[in-house]
């Protein structure tokens, strides 16, 4: 990532959606540089700046090279959030935020955000766009992938037939969502935060791993979004679409987005350890 370019927002407003999402607004100066992907799946990396850092003192333009002169204890912390919405006519990025206590960095900011405080973005990048050729559509996923998801329901066509599983803590954390009248929608209650529950209610357990693989399976080609814990999603359901029913990779954007137990740095070396493994199964199969 070093070199990338890092776009300087501001905060200008956050709202609360549910118990525990909040969405941040960001504006400013941002879309000088920032332009918007075309993909729903659109994600950022949010770089946190230690508040005794002189941004302004820094090499320009803000680089992710530009940190690198400073003291270990102040480089900055980032972490990967998806955009819920970019506008560029409003000059606004939306970010939707899990927020769980104390627990993290991304919740605590979120809660704690304040108008006109600045917020630096690297990005986007995402893979991901419902396609018209498709018959139906799948999507699923915990918290994490919920503002995917809600951005992928709005640019489904009005006519547009498929099935949406969405796991959360319980009913209080169910919001709004726009879906076509041929889309169902089924909200999936574990019980408590995903990284909380026990093994009976996560992972191989998961309440969203056994929708998906008892639902009804329509007939016609179907293109699948289904993104969240990694145990459930790359471990239960990614074979159960790819291998049981059989849905070829261009069709199916599967990955997690966390996994249960590990840190962002750990969890994003297991993704690099995981992508070579089925790179070399794929080279052997």
């Amino acid at each position: 990532m070093a070199g990338r370019p890092v776009h300087t927002f501001e905060v200008v407003r956050t709202e609360p959606l549910s118990e525990h999402l909040i969405r941040v607004v960001l504006g400013g100066r941002g879309f000088d540089t920032f332009q918007p992907s075309a993909f729903v799946d659109a994600y950022v990396k949010v770089v946190f700046v230690r508040y005794d850092v002189d941004v302004a003192a820094l090499p320009q333009p803000l680089t992710l090279d530009s940190f690198a002169g400073l003291p270990d204890e102040q480089r900055p912390v980032i972490r990967t959030l998806t955009v819920r919405r970019a506008d560029p006519l409003t000059r606004e990025l939306t970010i939707d935020v899990s927020v769980h206590g104390d627990h993290g960095l991304v919740g605590p900011w979120a809660r704690n955000a304040q108008p006109g405080d600045p917020a630096y973005v690297m990005g986007p990048a995402g893979a991901y766009a419902p396609d018209p050729a498709a018959d139906w559509h799948l999507l699923a996923g915990d918290e994490s992938a919920l503002p995917a998801i809600a951005a992928a329901l709005e640019a489904l066509p009005s006519d547009a037939v498929g099935k949406v599983f969405i796991e959360v803590a319980g009913p209080e954390d169910e919001v709004a969502l726009a879906v076509p009248d041929g889309v169902e929608l089924t909200w999936l209650h574990r019980g408590g935060r995903a990284d909380l529950v026990g093994q009976e209610r996560a992972g191989d357990n998961a309440p969203l791993v056994a929708a998906v693989t008892t639902a009804a399976w329509p007939p016609g080609q179907v293109q699948v979004f289904i993104h969240g814990e990694a145990q459930a999603v790359m471990h239960n359901l990614r074979p159960y679409v790819r291998t049981v029913r059989g849905v070829d990779a261009k069709w199916a954007s599967i990955s997690g987005y966390w996994r249960r137990g590990r840190t962002e740095e750990t969890f994003r070396q297991w993704k690099k350890e995981l992508a070579a493994t089925e790179a070399a199964e794929e080279k052997t199969g």
